[in-house]
C-alpha cells in the first residue's frame, strides 16, 4: 500500500512499542491527517474532550450556585441564558472562521481565542469576588438581617468568633475575613464570556473534524467522529458527578478553579495543531452561492428534513420529575443518580455505535431504536400503576430512564457522521454549524411542546397527592405515541452513506423550494432561540418566572 496515504510508519518510526498496540493507535489503513493521537492531531480529540469535562463542571455549577446566593427564578432563567445564548450564533462563528482566516489559520487560531476567552471569563471571577461558602453565608446573614454594621466596609465582611482555646480565664478572639460573593450581574457576565469562549472553540472543532473527516477511507468512515464523541461524552461522564462532590466538599471556588485551568491546559495542544497555512479562500460571495447550491440539494434538505421532524417529535412528559419528586418520594441524590447514570449509557451507547452498528443501514438504527425506546417509555405506565415486576421504584425508574439514553446515545452519531458528508469543501464551519443548529432547535421546539401539553389532562403537583394519575397515565400514552410517529418519515433518511452519496451526486436533485425551506427554518429557529435568550435577560420574568 501506499506508506504516506496509510499512514503505516512503524518500520521508520523507532518506536519501542509492539506493532499491534503501536497500530492501534494509529491505524496503518488511514491518513496521517485522520490518526487523531498523532502529537499535531491531538488538539482534535482533546478538544471534545474538553468541552465535555466543562459542560459536566458548569451545569451543577450553574444550577446550584445561583441558588446559593438566593438568585430569583427570573435571575436564574437569566443566568441560563446568558450561558446557553452564544450557541445561537454558531452560524456566525463558523462562517467568520471560513471566510477571515487569523494569522494565516482559519481554525486553530480561533480556538486558541475561544479557549483563552473561556479562562479569561472563571479568572476574572475568582479574582474580583469571593468564591468560598462563607461569604455566601455571611452575604446571606447580613441580607436577611438588614443590619448596618459599621464594621462592614469596602468589599469584606468581618466576624468575631470565640476560639474554642482558651488561654488562662480569658477566651481568645479571632476575627476572619471573607469578600464578597459576586453579585448576579458579574455572575452572569462571566458565564456570557465563558459561553462565548466555549461555543466559539467547539465550532472550530467540528469544523476540523468535518474536514478531516473527508479524507477517511471508506472502509472507516464515521470512526473519526465516534471516536472525538466518545471522547466528548466520556469527559461529560466523568466531570458531572465529579462537579457535585467537589461542590459539596470544597465549595464553588474549586470548580471554578478547573473551569479556569483546564482551558488553558489545552493551549500548547492547539499550537502544535497541523493546519495548513494561508490556504486559498474562496470569497464570501462565493462561499455563500456554494452553501445556497448545498441547501437546495435533495441530499441535503431531504435527510435534513427527516432530523428536524424526528426531532421536534421527540416530546417528553414534562410532569415526570414531578411525579418521582411527589408520589414516588425521589430524593435529590436519587435523581442526581439517575442523571448520572444516564450519562454513563449516553457514553455507552456512543461506544456501542462504533463498535457493533457502524455499519448498519441508517434506517435500520432508527427503526430499531425508536420502536426500543417506545417499549421503555411505556413501561413508565407500569411503574404509574405500581408494577414493577418486585423491584424497587427507583431500580426501575433508573432502568427506564437510563436505557433511553443508551438508546439515545445510539442514535445522536449517524445524524452527525451525515451531516459531515454534507458539507461542501471550505465552508465547513458554517455548513456544520448550520446542520447542527437546525437539528437542535428541534429539540427546543419538543420542549415546548411537552410543556403545552401539561394543560391536556390534570398531572398537577396537588392531583398527584390525592392519588389521582389518570392524567400521568393518559400523558405518558401520548407521549410515547408521538415519538413513535417520528418512524412515519423514515423514508426521507437514506439508507447509507453510499446512497446519500449518490443523491448529493445526482444534478436534477436540487430544488430551490427545498433550499428556501431548509434556510428559512433554519434562521427562524435562530432568531427563535435569540428572542427567547435575549427577553430572559432583558426582562426577567417574562415567561412567569418570579
Amino acid at each position: 500500500p501506499n506508506a504516506p496515504f496509510s499512514g503505516d510508519d512503524y518500520a521508520t518510526c523507532g518506536t519501542r512499542l509492539p506493532r499491534s498496540v503501536y497500530q492501534y493507535i494509529y491505524p496503518p489503513h488511514v491518513p496521517r491527517a485522520v490518526q487523531l493521537f498523532r502529537m499535531e492531531n491531538i488538539a482534535v480529540p482533546a478538544c471534545y474532550l474538553l468541552v465535555g469535562l466543562l459542560q459536566g463542571l458548569s451545569g451543577p455549577f450553574t444550577n446550584v450556585y445561583p441558588l446559593d446566593l438566593n438568585a430569583s427564578e427570573a435571575q436564574q432563567a437569566t443566568i441560563s441564558s446568558l450561558k446557553s445564548l452564544p450557541s445561537t450564533f454558531k452560524l456566525a462563528f463558523g462562517f467568520m472562521s471560513d471566510n477571515v482566516p487569523l494569522c494565516g489559520y482559519r481554525r486553530k487560531s480561533y480556538m486558541l481565542i475561544g479557549w483563552a476567552i473561556t479562562s479569561l471569563s472563571m479568572c476574572l471571577l475568582l479574582f474580583f469576588s469571593d468564591l468560598s461558602m462563607e461569604a455566601v453565608e455571611l452575604s446571606n446573614s447580613q441580607h436577611e438581617e438588614d443590619i448596618d454594621d459599621e464594621s462592614t466596609s469596602g468589599r469584606y465582611y468581618q466576624r468575631d468568633m470565640q476560639s474554642t482555646a482558651n488561654f488562662g480565664d480569658s477566651a481568645a478572639t479571632m476575627t476572619t475575613m471573607a469578600g464578597e460573593p459576586p453579585s448576579i450581574p458579574f455572575l452572569s457576565f462571566s458565564l456570557l464570556l465563558f459561553g462565548t469562549g466555549f461555543w466559539f472553540a467547539d465550532v472550530m472543532g467540528d469544523s476540523i473534524v468535518a474536514e478531516k473527516a473527508k479524507l477517511e477511507p471508506e472502509s472507516s468512515r464515521g470512526h473519526l467522529q465516534s471516536t472525538c464523541y466518545a471522547c466528548r461524552f466520556f469527559g461529560l461522564m466523568i466531570a458531572a458527578p465529579l462537579s457535585t462532590v467537589i461542590y459539596s466538599s470544597y465549595g464553588p471556588k474549586a470548580v471554578v478553579v478547573l473551569m479556569a485551568v483546564l482551558p488553558a491546559s489545552i493551549v500548547p495542544l492547539v499550537y502544535s495543531l497541523n493546519e495548513t497555512k494561508n490556504v486559498p479562500v474562496a470569497s464570501t460571495k462565493d462561499q455563500c452561492a456554494e452553501i445556497w447550491n448545498t441547501v437546495c440539494s435533495r441530499a441535503v434538505w431531504q435527510p435534513m428534513g427527516f432530523v428536524y421532524l424526528y426531532n421536534v417529535l421527540q416530546v417528553g412528559n414534562a410532569a415526570w420529575k414531578q411525579y418521582l419528586k411527589t408520589v414516588l418520594d425521589f430524593t435529590s441524590n436519587q435523581l442526581n443518580s439517575l442523571l448520572i447514570v444516564a450519562y454513563v449509557l449516553l457514553w455507552l451507547g456512543i461506544m456501542a455505535y462504533k463498535k457493533f452498528f457502524i455499519k448498519w443501514s441508517w434506517r435500520t438504527v432508527y427503526i430499531s431504536t425508536t420502536l426500543l425506546n417506545g417499549v421503555f417509555s411505556a413501561l413508565q405506565i407500569l411503574l404509574i400503576q405500581g408494577i414493577t415486576f418486585g423491584l424497587s421504584p427507583f431500580l426501575f425508574a433508573l432502568g427506564d430512564d437510563a436505557f433511553a439514553d443508551f438508546i439515545g446515545g445510539i442514535q445522536f452519531l449517524p445524524t452527525t457522521i451525515m451531516m459531515v458528508h454534507l458539507c461542501p469543501a471550505g465552508s465547513e464551519g458554517a455548513s456544520y454549524a448550520m446542520f447542527t443548529t437546525m437539528s437542535n432547535s428541534a429539540y427546543t421546539l419538543a420542549t415546548a411542546f411537552s410543556t403545552l401539553l401539561l394543560g391536556v389532562w390534570d398531572v398537577s403537583k396537588e392531583a398527584m397527592e390525592q392519588g389521582d394519575l389518570s392524567g400521568m397515565i393518559n400523558l405518558t400514552a401520548l407521549t410515547t405515541l408521538i415519538q413513535v410517529s417520528g418512524l412515519l418519515f423514515v423514508g426521507l433518511l437514506p439508507k447509507t452513506k453510499e446512497d446519500l452519496a449518490n443523491l448529493h451526486a445526482d444534478p436534477m436533485s436540487g430544488s430551490k423550494i427545498g433550499g428556501f425551506i431548509f434556510l428559512f427554518v433554519t434562521l427562524s429557529s435562530v432568531l427563535y432561540s435569540s428572542v427567547v435568550g435575549l427577553l430572559n435577560i432583558i426582562k426577567p420574568g417574562w415567561a412567569g418566572e418570579s
